[in-house]
């Protein structure tokens, strides 16, 4: 059984991805958790604490997806693996990722957030840039940089602008460039 702040976590995320930044209110997680009033608060005294608990959270929640991605053999492999990743993103873990979006442009005017936010970032590349070293991307950091620029933006067609993108093409593009000499 998931603990309280487990739960209010969970909530918060599915706030954040089904209603928006102005769903997240500690009463509204309490709520939508089954918790009782305060609960919330009692984990999470701020907002900010909120915000870092629940990206925290989201990065423990996709790091093994991102993982298995970046575990190939050959370029052809690693294109594989991110589609398929794009897909589980904005497929069975499209509620995260709306929440996800949601935060972003919330910490495009709240510093702390953006702190957190670039936490979270930071682990992803750790697991990101050694698969393009190892593959032999002549800049690694720039390749990673390149394919999550990329991934941000197939989000926003996919998700806030409900288009149908066939994400292997574009990926594909991005991922062969960062092996360019």
């Amino acid at each position: 059984m998931p603990s309280n702040r487990d739960r209010a976590v969970a909530a918060a995320i599915e706030l954040l991805g089904t209603e928006g930044i102005r769903a997240l209110t500690h009463l509204r997680i309490d709520e939508r958790a089954g918790l009782p009033k305060g609960s919330t608060s009692n984990h999470f005294r701020t907002r900010a604490a909120l915000f870092d608990g629940v990206a925290a959270a989201m990065v423990s929640e996709e790091l093994p997806e991102v993982a298995a991605a970046f575990a190939p053999d050959t370029v052809e492999e690693l294109i594989d693996g991110l589609v398929g990743l794009f897909e589980f993103l904005t497929g069975p873990n499209l509620t995260t990722t709306a929440a996800r979006l949601a935060l972003l442009v919330e910490a495009g005017h709240d510093p702390e957030l953006r702190a957190s936010l670039a936490g979270g970032r930071r682990v992803m590349e750790q697991a990101i840039v050694p698969t393009f070293a190892r593959l032999g991307a002549p800049d690694p950091s720039l390749a990673t940089q390149a394919l999550a620029t990329c991934f941000e933006g197939l989000y926003l067609h996919r998700i806030a602008r409900h288009a149908e993108v066939d994400a292997r093409p574009v990926i594909a593009l991005v991922v062969r460039a960062g092996f360019a000499r």
